[in-house]
């Protein structure tokens, strides 16, 4: 990152560049979905997906649902601002914290509308967030059962646990966060020796020699010269963003790329512009347009142009258009930060993220940026690259000399995830893992599509998000699937647009084929039960339509 954009494009070949604009051959590269997915780049296959396409769905649900979906936000807000009414004239009781009187003259601490939408519609479906869980999160655990007697401002606990819940929330993708001694001896060997936390950062006395072995590590399996590790996979990017990047430069942000990252880009004080989630249409406009004009009122050429994308995004289930933007990032000399917090150890043919699932060079991505907290049943984040890169961070990055360096037992958990997926354990365990992964999320997927439900994002996406839309169905779905004893993730508004609430699948691959039927077999019913297949493209509508008309020909 050493070397600015202004360096590389400076106002005498600004013509130039505008004439590689005018002569850029996008067919390198098929926009229309990746429909021809067997290009090849830097000389290597597409990483064995050569023939098969890039297939994404982000189908629209009939117009009714919209407009019963508004209706639906708009009569519990009309039934809340009445009841504030009943509150304020002291008909109902108001269970919510209130300021003391002498603080009536300061000035709120949060906005009037969130409080509003808190005690109005979030404590309405409340119970179905924050469920304390009692029992290791694997591909089942146990729930801690609580009621509420007062609408779900407070709870109590029964006493009672609920057993052998399906987790089809957690992030345990290749089923690591597990519990075997057998496999655990080792960490429990660091923690003898080094025991829980090192009380210092690495630039002082909490450098260990574990934590430059897992350094090493992670270069060799991600195929980069240098990396470092960190020991919070958030900080990883809020912390780093900002030691890369600052006044003067620009960045150009996903507008679904995640909070840590949004972070990031505010606090390293660069201009940041916002192009629309994964279309290479509006990222190469905002590019162009960067490299033509410059910074506002001087014109002077941007010091550095960084693009901000995610390898899987986490709440859509969509994989990044990677090929494209590398091709767009070379032409307009601008530098790229990939995350792959969901998609390191999730997907590729070995686990290793996007650019082998592409078929990609590493060097094609300036800084790799990754988190151990979901494949890998660990914590941290690691930032990959040139090693250029990495020694200017190990000096200039926050959360490298003021964090604390990562847990002893943490690193050697993921040394040894690492290593068996790697094969340097000895086993075929690791890749084992990551096809059974693959094989479930194929499964699941299509299995959700015959059904009749809208799902949203890559075939291959470990995430699978199925839409609800309408706020009551949301509270209703998450209450009857722990009925059956299955713990999903639902999410509404304002984490997702207000037409588009949705419960969250994340597939693992712990979870055996008869946990997957279990859940599928209750999602039909339930789908039946709640109005939840609104797919126009399923098997089963298919289906219904064929046998209508056999039974109007007869």
């Amino acid at each position: 990152m050493a070397t600015s954009t202004a360096d590389k494009v400076s106002n005498g070949n600004i013509h130039r560049h505008n004439q590689n604009i005018n002569t850029f051959k996008s067919d390198a590269y098929v926009r229309s979905g990746f429909s021809n997915h067997c290009n090849k780049h830097n000389g290597k296959a597409n990483g064995g997906l050569d023939k098969r396409p890039f297939k994404e769905s982000f189908d629209q649900a009939p117009l009714y649902v919209a407009v019963l979906t508004y209706v639906g936000f708009g009569v519990v807000t009309l039934f809340g601002y009445f009841r504030d009414f009943l509150r304020a004239c002291g008909l109902e009781k108001c269970h919510l914290a209130q300021e003391r009187e002498e603080q009536k003259d300061f000035v709120p601490l949060y906005q009037d509308f969130e409080n509003f939408y808190t005690r109005n519609l979030y404590m309405r479906v409340r119970d179905n967030w924050n469920r304390p869980i009692c029992s290791l999160p694997g591909p089942q655990f146990d729930l801690v059962e609580r009621v509420s007697d007062d609408y779900n401002w407070t709870f109590r606990n029964t006493g009672k646990t609920i057993k052998n819940v399906i987790n089809m929330g957690s992030y345990n993708y290749l089923g690591f966060a597990e519990n075997n001694a057998n496999f655990l001896t080792t960490v429990a060997d660091t923690t003898r020796q080094y025991g829980v936390g090192v009380c210092s950062t690495r630039q002082e006395m909490g450098n260990l020699d574990i934590h430059n072995e897992l350094e090493d590590l992670v270069a060799k399996f991600l195929g980069v010269e240098d990396s470092m590790t960190f020991g919070m996979g958030f900080a990883t990017n809020s912390m780093n963003i900002p030691a890369l990047v600052g006044k003067g430069c620009l960045i150009l942000s996903d507008e679904l790329n995640h909070t840590s990252l949004v972070l990031g880009a505010r606090l390293s004080g660069s201009t940041i512009r916002v192009f629309k989630h994964n279309n290479i249409q509006s990222l190469e406009k905002l590019l162009r347009d960067a490299v033509v004009h410059g910074q506002p009122r001087t014109h002077r050429p941007w010091k550095k142009i960084l693009i901000l994308v995610e390898g899987i995004y986490s709440m859509e289930g969509s994989v990044v258009r990677l090929p494209e933007i590398v091709a767009l990032k070379k032409k307009y000399k601008a530098y790229l930060y990939l995350d792959e917090a969901h998609s390191i150890g999730a997907v590729g043919q070995t686990g290793r993220g996007v650019t082998e699932y592409f078929g990609l060079d590493p060097s094609d991505i300036d800084v790799m940026m990754g988190t151990f907290t979901k494949s890998f049943g660990a914590a941290g984040g690691y930032i990959a690259g040139k090693k250029e890169l990495v020694d200017f961070l190990r000096t200039h990055s926050h959360s490298s000399v003021y964090a604390t360096s990562m847990s002893p037992p943490v690193t050697k958990q993921i040394l040894r995830v690492l290593k068996c997926i790697m094969g340097q354990d000895g086993t075929t365990m690791g890749i084992q893992r990551v096809r059974q992964l693959a094989e479930n999320i194929r499964y699941f997927r299509q299995r959700l599509q015959e059904m009749g439900f809208i799902i949203y994002g890559n075939e291959d996406s470990p995430v699978v998000p199925l839409l609800l839309y309408m706020p009551g169905k949301v509270g209703a779905f998450a209450r009857e699937m722990l009925k059956k004893n299955i713990g999903v993730v639902v999410v509404g508004f304002p984490a997702t647009p207000i037409t588009e609430s949705r419960a969250r699948f994340c597939l693992s691959a712990a979870h055996t084929r008869g946990m997957l039927d279990k859940v599928l077999s209750t999602l039909d019913d339930l789908g039946d039960y709640l109005s939840l297949k609104y797919s126009r493209h399923s098997k089963s509508t298919q289906d219904r339509t064929l046998r209508r008309n056999s039974v109007v020909n007869h």
